[in-house]
């Protein structure tokens, strides 16, 4: 992989966001309050329970809340550069890419929003005479390029003696997928909810990240937050993590109701949400800051670790020029006012 073209590309793209009005998802507007801009992505988490029910919105009276969709961690992390957002939503593999070289994005994990379990999946297509990984050779697979879902195709693939050149990887955002795989342009996919369970209706599981899991390559969901923001307005963080404990309790507490907040956002039906919101797994409050997650203040937890493996993965795989030390991604972890923040 050529870096500078990988660069040259990646300034080309911030310049095209930065120059354009990107898809708003809700704002309370006053010209004379600050805003506070916050990406999120439709897959099913606390993250849209918080936006659907305006919680921010209420907790902090004296900012306006700008939410602006994104189909992938790629695309949130070109936000971050671009200095878009100061909150957002994105998967651990491009989390692990972003405080890696050559983007050394700086912002810092603040919450687990879910760990991927059979809500990501790699799916084959029923006529494609396909029943294992292995026999995937030569053919094209859709994938979101430096997402979460990428990431886990790439270990799938290792873990049966293929690498990324013996397949066709197509680099595809999830709605993109489902047309290609209406279309018949390609022979499985790798991608998450809710386009998943469309590609479920006639195709079927190969793997799913809750098995990869298993197997040592776990993936994430998570929430940061740009280190500048968290600098100058750590009452805020604090309040925004609230929220998110806050949805994470809805959610195990009374799943119908997370549902229906979900559902409204995704464009499913409540009966529908919770079906996908199963598939997936949602820690509690006291998990977040457990040492196996984010830690304690001054104690980040196990997940700088898993960020590091992810990292040295990319490296193996190409797609980063070299793993960051262990050290980048523990200074990566916010743990300011943990664990007391979210018990209140």
């Amino acid at each position: 992989m050529n870096y500078k073209t990988l660069l040259a590309a990646l300034v080309a793209a911030v310049l095209a966001l930065a120059g354009c009005s990107v898809g708003n998802g809700g704002q309370s507007g006053d010209p004379d309050r600050p805003t506070i801009r916050i990406g999120y992505q439709t897959f099913p988490s606390g993250d849209l329970i918080v936006k659907n029910s305006k919680w921010l919105e209420e907790a902090l009276p004296d900012y306006n809340i700008k939410w602006t969709k994104f189909d992938s961690g790629a695309d949130v992390n070109t936000a971050f550069i671009a200095k878009e957002l100061d909150f957002g939503a994105l998967g651990s593999s491009p989390v692990a890419r972003g405080l890696s070289e050559p983007l050394n994005i700086p912002y810092q994990v603040a919450f687990v929003l879910d760990v991927a379990g059979d809500n990501e999946a790699l799916v084959v297509r029923n006529d494609s005479n396909i029943n294992t990984i292995a026999e995937l050779r030569g053919k094209r697979i859709g994938t979101p390029f430096a997402s979460t879902a990428h990431y886990s195709l790439l270990a799938a693939l290792n873990q049966n003696g293929l690498s990324p050149s013996d397949v066709q990887l197509v680099d595809l955002q999830p709605q993109a997928i489902l047309a290609a795989w209406e279309r018949g342009d390609i022979e499985a996919a790798y991608t998450w909810l809710p386009t998943l369970d469309q590609l479920r209706a006639t195709g079927e599981n190969l793997i799913t990240s809750r098995q990869l899991a298993k197997d040592g390559k776990p993936t994430l969901d998570l929430g940061v937050v740009s280190e500048e923001f968290a600098e100058a307005h750590p009452d805020v963080v604090d309040v925004w993590r609230q929220q998110e404990a806050r949805a994470l309790d809805l959610i195990k507490d009374d799943p119908g109701a997370a549902a229906t907040a979900i559902s409204a956002e995704i464009g499913l039906t409540p009966e529908e949400t919770a079906g996908q919101i199963k598939q997936g797994v949602y820690l509690t409050p006291q998990e977040v800051a457990s040492a196996e997650w984010l830690g304690s203040e001054g104690n980040p937890g196990n997940i700088a670790a898993n960020l590091q493996s992810a990292s040295e993965f990319l490296a193996e795989q190409k797609q980063i020029p070299a793993a960051a030390p262990l050290k980048t991604f523990q200074d990566a972890i916010y743990t300011k006012g943990l664990p007391d923040v979210l018990a209140q």
